[in-house]
């Protein structure tokens, strides 16, 4: 587990350009802490914004989300939702506008589409979880678990080398190649980012270790053990899907993953085909 002290927070907030939180998560946020505030007036909130109320009704009809009825009406969908589902999709929809992407030197289009994707794959994923973990919480990991991507992009003009470094090195994790070239690294500013943006902690944990293997090591069956397994897995399928090839460590972490998520090789074949048919549906 990264360690993370007031003095790492510091440089973090002094080095990198960090999006401030947008207005409409303070007033839903602003709006959850008042005692007699009701899910209506979050969904008069959210109905101002004309292209969050279209993604939200978007991602809530879609295959991933697993409602067996169509929502066509934004208030109901918010009402469905509750305070903390409207809150993670409109956290995520934000995030993907909230940097300049001429002064990145990889394609922030790109990225946001794969996060988009794996956030998606891990919905699907959740559906067998869903009891125990929202599955709008595993929307926020998917899309924010590399937010500290695109500061990392738009500081370092050599920073597209680092991640052809990772791709090709079979020694050196991401991680450890951003501390060698940066002293610092994109969990690292990406749990920095979370937090500024008031993500529960628990996200904002993943968020921090989001590479770090160990955690699948021994089955505990907690809600982070779960949601990291899951991520890795979204991961590596879509990986699979859109490059062709598995996730660099997923044949170390295969057998893990498929024991946390108490899950047979025959399911994860099932569970591979259907998200490669929505996936390629997708386009």
């Amino acid at each position: 587990m990264i360690e993370i002290n007031e003095q790492i927070l510091t440089d973090i907030n002094r080095n990198f350009i960090i999006p401030p939180k947008p207005q409409i998560l303070s007033d839903l946020q602003n709006l959850a802490a008042l005692d007699d505030a009701s899910i209506a007036d979050a969904a008069d909130v959210v109905v101002k914004d004309l292209a969050i109320s279209s993604a939200i009704l978007k991602i809530i009809n879609s295959p991933a989300y697993g409602l067996s009825r169509t929502v066509s009406d934004i208030k109901q969908a918010v009402m469905f939702l509750g305070w903390d589902g409207v809150n993670a999709l409109v956290q995520g929809l934000k995030l993907k506008h909230m940097f300049a992407a001429e002064n990145s030197c990889i394609s922030l289009e790109r990225f946001w589409d794969t996060s988009t994707e794996i956030a998606n794959v891990n919905m699907m994923i959740g559906q067998r979880f869903k009891k125990q973990i929202a599955i709008e919480s595993l929307y926020t990991l998917g899309l924010f678990h590399d937010c500290g991507v695109p500061p990392m992009a738009i500081k370092y003009d050599s920073y597209l080398k680092a991640l052809h470094l990772s791709n090709q090195s079979g020694k050196e994790s991401i991680t450890e190649i951003e501390e060698r070239l940066y002293n610092t690294n994109h969990a690292i500013v990406g749990y920095y980012f979370a937090n500024s943006w008031h993500l529960p902690k628990e996200i904002c944990k993943l968020i921090l270790n989001h590479h770090d293997l160990s955690i699948l090591d021994d089955v505990t069956d907690s809600d982070m053990q779960i949601s990291f397994a899951i991520l890795k897995m979204s991961e590596n399928l879509v990986n699979l899907v859109k490059r062709g090839t598995p996730l660099t460590e997923w044949n170390t972490i295969e057998v893990k993953a498929l024991d946390v998520l108490h899950m047979n090789d025959d399911e994860y074949v099932d569970l591979q085909e259907d998200v490669i048919d929505y996936l390629n549906s997708e386009h």
